[in-house]
């Protein structure tokens, strides 16, 4: 189900997911997220506490390739293949 909710960042930079969110994720205290900023936009998901290590070496590889990633134009022309 999609829910949009409009939050707001205190002066520490800190943000509360609405209840109704807390709860469809099933997130509560000490849960654990993954926070992936691209272009702009941030995606916001529950991590698997079997997978925290596997999406840590994940994302580190990926910063790691990203340097000699290909440029958008490339990248979009593998998608139409």
């Amino acid at each position: 189900m999609t829910q949009i909710e409009i939050i707001t960042v205190s002066k520490k930079g800190q943000v509360v997911l609405p209840k109704k969110i807390r709860e469809e994720m099933r997130v509560g205290y000490g849960s654990k997220l993954l926070l992936i900023e691209k272009e702009g936009k941030a995606t916001l998901s529950k991590l698997d506490p079997l997978l925290k290590d596997k999406a840590f070496t994940l994302l580190a590889s990926e910063k790691s390739l990203a340097k000699d990633w290909l440029s958008k134009e490339e990248e979009e022309s593998w998608k139409n293949l």
